[in-house]
């Protein structure tokens, strides 16, 4: 298995050169601390522990995989350790409320973390960074005393967090859930149901896991209207903060899965456990979304991590590995045959890989650009700021877990049968990242969300600042030199966004109950595809300004990717929206039983 090496070189170049961060985060009096220094010397540090500490646990991680016995959960040799010195480095707190014991850093510099501990080892990165999730929803929703009492615990790596949403018979439909929350004479609810697939649901990480349920009272409304949210300690903390009797929250099973295997996917039995409400009554999904767009982002992240090291492994492999000769003639006289690299068919796959992990990374900032703009800013600009939030969501995660699978697969076929074997590695990266396709809503559930609730239910309100920016960057940078060869595409494809988008609602409009849901995936792709013309255009304009610090060599490959991106990627676009035009009438015409082949 080769070695990880964190893109620390891309890395500062999308934050510091592209979205010149330092002067965004001193635009805001809480980030006022926050400059390149500080940033580079956390992009450093993080490199460093994950190529070391977290990286090569992954492939003994996966062999050995956790345990379960008699409701007892252990993880694989290692794990601990490496987690209690993530913890005792501070990364389980960078993200949180500085008087709880975080750090209060900026989204667009911790998702630079993210990346560095899903590459090098996403089953480790879930246990913390599903902890920052939840701490985020109690520091946004729970009482003060709930705050005090769990968040300095959380933010410090002493305790763990999990999130438990669904049942054996409600995943994405949550408003079937039957867990139960009864009301109890101190004020706590006595908790009672089972919750599946729960991830870090339990483990030897940590002496307390704090679970954040959702769950019904006995006379809410019914569907998602009923819905509340409640802190559950695994262990009851007492008043001083000392972990007192266990709580009625125990592990069944744990899944045996495709997967993350050194990830604790759990079946949770709650036993009248007790539990406290986290915000209002029956407003338990609204405040369980407050972390959602930031949950979604990671797992977005997870798909960029593996696509980064497949496609760093498949370059070095592709440099490396001889067979045959280039047609062009021979490239490599002194040996028997040239190296991977010099095939057509090769460089498209490395180039693919390479252009959707590079526009990936700077959409993924650009995302927790806005992310941070709808926290730190007030105004019109933070109003801005959270529409995007909102619009870019969905897509950050669905189109960064397809492209990130199709980033690992690309690399599985460049190793050839060595991709398929578990020595080299690769065959892992293409069965941890397929989850990122599927939890945290499953990406048709994300297109569904984009095109139904972000753009039809507002007649594509979130829409109009999106395509604003891009033309206005056009309009503002026209007279780049050698900038128009992106420009161009980047404006095509924002033209054709808006018209497949007003297809749809005036399709909708008319009467066609199926728009919505025939286009959303395409939809999605379309944009997806648009959102990564910008990122590029962005990159490109920075080589060409001159203000790229990284050298000819590292410019002129950013002028490669993008110029291959546009010629061969982008035009995908067209396809796909082609498809849409023609409606939801072929999809839906079909019998139900015509499925069914006898």
């Amino acid at each position: 298995m080769p070695d990880y090496k964190a893109p620390l070189r891309d890395m500062q170049f999308v934050l510091h050169e592209v979205f010149k961060a330092e002067e965004f985060w001193q635009e805001f009096a809480a980030l006022g601390d926050v400059n390149r220094e500080l940033a580079d010397a956390i992009l450093e540090e993080s490199a460093k522990i994950n190529e070391g500490l977290i990286a090569p646990l992954s492939q003994s991680g996966d062999a050995e995989g956790v345990k379960w016995n008699d409701g007892v959960v252990t993880t694989p040799a290692g794990y601990p350790e490496a987690f209690k010195q993530l913890a005792e480095g501070g990364w389980g707190g960078l993200s949180g409320e500085e008087q709880y014991g975080a750090q209060n850093m900026p989204k667009m510099l911790i998702l630079l973390f993210e990346e560095m501990l899903y590459s090098a080892n996403i089953a480790m990165g879930l246990y913390l960074t599903l902890t920052s999730g939840a701490a985020l929803a109690i520091a946004n929703h729970a009482s003060q005393a709930l705050k005090d009492k769990y968040l300095p615990n959380m933010y410090s790596g002493k305790w763990a967090g999990a999130m438990c949403l669904t049942e054996a018979h409600a995943g994405t439909d949550l408003g079937m859930i039957r867990t139960k929350a009864e009301p109890q004479a101190d004020g706590s609810y006595a908790v009672s149901g089972t919750k599946i697939f729960i991830t870090g649901g339990d483990q030897d990480l940590t002496e307390n896991i704090i679970h954040l349920v959702l769950a019904k009272l006995p006379d809410a409304p019914a569907g998602s209207k009923g819905i509340s949210l409640f802190l559950v300690p695994k262990i009851q903390v007492n008043d001083d903060g000392s972990l007192g009797d266990a709580n009625g929250v125990t592990c069944g099973s744990i899944e045996h899965k495709m997967g993350i295997n050194a990830s604790a996917t759990c079946v949770l039995n709650f036993d009248g456990a007790r539990g406290y409400l986290v915000g209002e009554v029956n407003r338990g999904l609204q405040a369980m979304f407050t972390m959602m767009n930031y949950e979604r982002l990671s797992v977005g992240i997870q798909g960029l991590s593996a696509a980064q090291t497949a496609y760093q492994w498949s370059a070095e492999y592709a440099l490396d590995r001889t067979q045959s000769r280039s047609p062009s003639g021979v490239q490599n006289p002194d040996a028997a045959a040239d190296p991977l690299v010099v095939h057509p068919d090769v460089r498209r796959m490395l180039l693919t890989q390479k252009a959707y992990v590079e526009a990936g990374r700077a959409f993924a900032v650009y995302v927790g650009k806005q992310l941070d703009t709808a926290k730190y800013a007030s105004g019109e600009q933070q109003a801005k700021g959270a529409a995007l939030v909102e619009l870019l969501t969905p897509v950050a995660k669905a189109f960064l877990t397809d492209k990130g699978f199709e980033g690992t697969v690309l690399g599985q076929q460049i190793f050839g049968g060595h991709g398929y074997v578990k020595e080299w590695g690769m065959e892992q990266l293409v069965r941890d990242v397929r989850i990122s396709q599927i939890y945290e809503g499953t990406n048709g559930i994300q297109a569904l969300d984009l095109m139904g609730r972000k753009i039809a239910s507002n007649g594509g309100k979130y829409l109009t600042p999106l395509l604003a920016d891009i033309r206005g960057f056009a309009a503002e940078n026209d007279s780049v030199a050698g900038l128009d060869e992106f420009l161009q595409p980047m404006l095509a494809a924002a033209d054709n966004l808006e018209s497949v988008t007003d297809y749809v609602l005036e399709q909708a409009s008319a009467g066609d109950a199926n728009a919505v849901g025939a286009a959303s995936v395409e939809y999605l792709n379309v944009m997806g595809l648009t959102l990564y013309a910008y990122m590029w255009a962005l990159q490109c304009k920075t080589v060409l300004s001159g203000d790229s610090q990284q050298g000819e060599a590292f410019d002129q490959s950013k002028l490669h990717t993008a110029r291959f991106f546009v010629q061969h990627l982008l035009p995908q676009a067209t396809g796909l929206s082609e498809s849409i035009r023609n409606g939801s009438g072929s999809l839906m015409a079909i019998p139900a039983d015509a499925f069914i082949q006898g």
